[in-house]
Formats: structure tokens, C-alpha cells, sequence
């Protein structure tokens, strides 16, 4: 199908042509749309794959440290720096994307993630120091690749002039749903039944084969960021320097470091509830009910056509998704909790798409994935400052408490 003919689609009366021509009707029809746009369905499942270690990684890391030595401090110390160096990484990587191109900067990422992975495996078998782990998972997550923001940034740049681009971000957001529904299951499977090194492993083989494949698709990599040589040595005079309004940013970063404390408070929290209740493999099957309700409710959203501004949006799905969790702390026993969970997960996503979308509007041309991946480096702040914060709240009030502070970071974030 030509690119001409799904510009036409998205519009009025070719829309209903597009979905009578794929048998797709409602929910679906938008998003047959646009993954029939110029290469949009390859970058798309490239980097879903690409992106399955973000899911993995950091579980993998844990469980083949404690496995071999039985340091289970060791081994969640290890994962957090790993996560602390994708988080001081990231928004600098994305600019060399924007700068250079993402083919450019992809390649030496995924063999220095892959090299990283093997060295910290080798520390672990060889009983190396500590220090030798650390370095090597801080190597790990600073390399590891940031597919998330690249795709996002690609979709800007096909459907920049299209009301479709909220339904890629959604695509996107169930993307990164399902990942965290399957990649820790996967990762804990292999680790248990084959070998401690075979999740980081499997995490490496997804990343090569998604990243790489990624990379081949140079038709649709976003144009490289215009910033003359002149320029150089010196910063250009008045907003040229800035991503995009400094208050715009400030509040997005503020915003997505609060719902990154609050995921994991709630994951950890859940965890625990369920061991209290007697039940601990419940609490992974209710996890994944928040996860499978923050799918759908993204699905939903970005089947729909707004007409409310993005910012209005989101500051609703906030207080929807504030609210949900506001209960928690109050709930019976895991049925009801997996009831509330998962309606309170319809609002989660949508909240999520809202900000990216927000900030798109506001980013300056060919600076889209830096911009992004700020808002990924928030998120990945808030989960190893709430880790902390919900660890100590677990170890000395429970997990009720441990739903509290979910919720204040909710109600903060809204």
C-alpha cells in the first residue's frame, strides 16, 4: 500500500476505505492504519524485540549474582547501578542519535552491551571482585540499547502531520507492556531450568537481532539534526540551545520520576502483599493483570480521535490512575486487589502516551529522541528512588504502607 494512499486513509472518507479493505472494524482500525505505512510494522517489531532487555537485563543480572554466590544485596546493588548508568547515559546517547544518526550510534552500542553482558558473566563464574561486577553492570546499562525513545522519534517523523501519532505512541506503550509482562517470566524460566547466565544471555541474543535489525532500515531513520560546524565551540544565542520550553521539560521529568516510583512501589508492594496472604506466586499473576490492563487502556486510547489537548489528557489519566492506586492500601485480599489493579492500569498508559505526545509538540526539529529519552531517564530515576524509599517502607510498616507511599507518588505525579 503506497504512503500516499494511507495519508488519504487517515483522513475522513478513506479512513472507512482502509477498514473495510483489512476486515478490521473499532478498536483495531487505526492501527492497521498506520503499521501499513512506509516500513512502519519492520522499525516497530525490530524494536520491540531490540527492546525485550530493559525487561530482562536487570532481573537477569540479579539472579545469576545470587545464584552463583548467594549475595542477594550483591546482586540488587549490581542491578541498580546498572540502571543508574542507562539513566546518566541515555539522554546523551539519544543526542549522538539525533546528531549522527541512529544506524551510527546503535552499532558500537550493541557490541559494547554484548561485550559488557560476556564480562560481567566471566566476573561472576571466576568469583571476581566486587568491583569487577559493579563495573561491569554499570558498563551494561550504560550501553545497553535505548530503542524506546528511536522508535517514538521515527514515528514523529512519518506521522508528524497526522492526528495518528498518538496511535503509535499507544502501539508503542503496549509494546512496552507486553515486554514486562513476558521478558521477566522468560528470564527466571531460563535461569531456573537451564543455566544462572542464560536470561543475560537470551537478553544479549534479542538485543543483537532486534537493534541490528533496527539499524538496517535506513529509510525510515529521522533525518539528522541541522547544527551548522559554525556553531561549534560556542552556544547559539536565545531557545536554539534548549530541547524544547524549559518548563515544559522540568514538569514532564518531574512527572515521569514520580510514575516511575510509583511502578515499582506498587511491584514490590504486591509482592510482599501476596507473601503476607500466603500466596506468592499470586503476586506475579496480579502484576501482570496491571500490566495487561495498562495494555488494553493504551490500545483503547490510541484507537480513539481527541480533540481535548494533549496536556488536558494527561493531566486527567493522572488523577484517573492517582485515584485507582489510592485504594489499594484498603483492599481485602489479592481477588479484589486484582479486580482494582487492573482497572486502575486503563489509566496508567494512556498517562504515559499523553506525556510523550506532549513533549513531542513542544520538541525542536531533530531533537525528538533526545527529548524522549529524558522522559525514559526520569522514569528510570524514579525506580531506583522509589526501590529504596518502598524497601524500607516494606521492611518496617508492610505492604499497605508500602501501597501509601504508591499512592503519594501518584497523587504527586497528578
Amino acid at each position: 500500500m503506497a504512503l500516499h494512499e494511507v495519508t488519504h486513509a487517515m483522513t475522513g472518507a478513506g479512513q472507512a476505505g482502509t477498514r473495510e479493505r483489512y476486515g478490521l472494524r473499532g478498536l483495531l482500525a487505526p492501527y492497521a492504519e498506520i503499521v501499513h505505512v512506509r516500513g512502519a510494522w519492520r522499525f516497530s517489531a525490530a524494536a520491540f524485540i531490540g527492546r525485550m532487555p530493559m525487561a530482562m537485563y536487570g532481573l537477569g543480572a540479579v539472579l545469576l549474582i545470587a545464584e552463583v554466590t548467594g549475595r542477594f544485596a550483591l546482586a540488587g546493588s549490581v542491578s541498580a547501578a546498572g540502571s543508574l548508568g542507562a539513566a546518566a547515559c541515555s539522554p546523551r546517547v539519544a543526542r549522538l542519535a539525533d546528531t549522527h544518526g541512529q544506524r551510527r550510534v546503535l552499532l558500537p552500542l550493541v557490541a559494547g552491551f554484548a561485550a559488557s553482558v560476556a564480562g560481567l558473566v566471566a566476573a561472576v563464574q571466576l568469583d571476581a571482585s566486587d568491583w569487577a561486577l559493579f563495573l561491569a553492570g554499570i558498563a551494561g546499562g550504560a550501553t545497553m540499547p535505548a530503542l524506546g525513545p528511536m522508535v517514538r522519534a521515527r514515528w514523529s517523523a512519518l506521522l508528524s502531520d497526522s492526528q495518528r501519532l498518538h496511535t503509535a505512541f499507544s502501539l508503542e506503550s503496549a509494546a512496552d507492556e507486553l515486554c514486562f509482562m513476558v521478558g521477566p517470566a522468560i528470564v527466571t524460566v531460563l535461569a531456573a531450568e537451564l543455566h544462572p547466565a542464560a536470561g543475560v544471555a537470551v537478553a544479549v541474543l534479542s538485543c543483537l537481532a532486534g537493534s541490528l535489525w533496527f539499524a538496517s532500515q535506513r529509510d525510515t531513520e529521522p533525518a539528522r539534526s541541522a547544527r551548522r560546524r559554525g556553531h561549534r565551540g560556542r552556544r547559539p544565542p536565545g531557545r536554539k540551545t534548549a530541547l524544547a520550553p524549559l518548563p515544559i521539560l522540568a514538569v514532564l521529568i518531574a512527572v515521569y520520576l514520580c510514575l516511575g516510583a510509583m511502578f515499582v512501589a506498587i511491584d514490590m508492594s504486591t509482592v510482599d502483599f501476596a507473601i503476607d496472604a500466603g500466596h506468592e506466586a499470586f503476586g506475579g499473576l496480579v502484576l501482570a493483570c496491571y500490566a495487561l490492563g495498562g495494555a488494553a487502556g493504551g490500545l483503547w486510547y490510541g484507537s480513539r480521535t481527541w480533540k481535548a489537548p494533549a496536556a488536558r489528557r494527561l493531566a486527567l489519566a493522572l488523577g484517573l490512575s492517582a485515584a485507582g492506586v489510592s485504594t489499594f492500601w484498603a483492599m481485602p485480599g489479592l481477588l479484589t486487589l486484582t479486580v482494582v489493579i487492573f482497572l486502575s492500569g486503563l489509566a496508567a498508559a494512556p498517562a504515559l502516551i499523553a506525556g510523550f505526545s506532549v513533549l513531542e509538540s513542544q520538541t525542536l526539529p531533530g531533537r525528538t529522541t533526545e527529548a524522549m529519552s529524558w522522559l525514559s531517564t526520569g522514569l528510570s530515576i524514579g525506580v531506583a528512588c522509589g526501590a529504596i524509599a518502598a524497601g524500607f517502607t516494606l521492611s518496617g510498616f508492610g505492604p499497605r504502607w508500602g501501597y501509601v507511599l504508591a499512592a503519594c507518588c501518584a497523587v504527586a505525579s497528578a
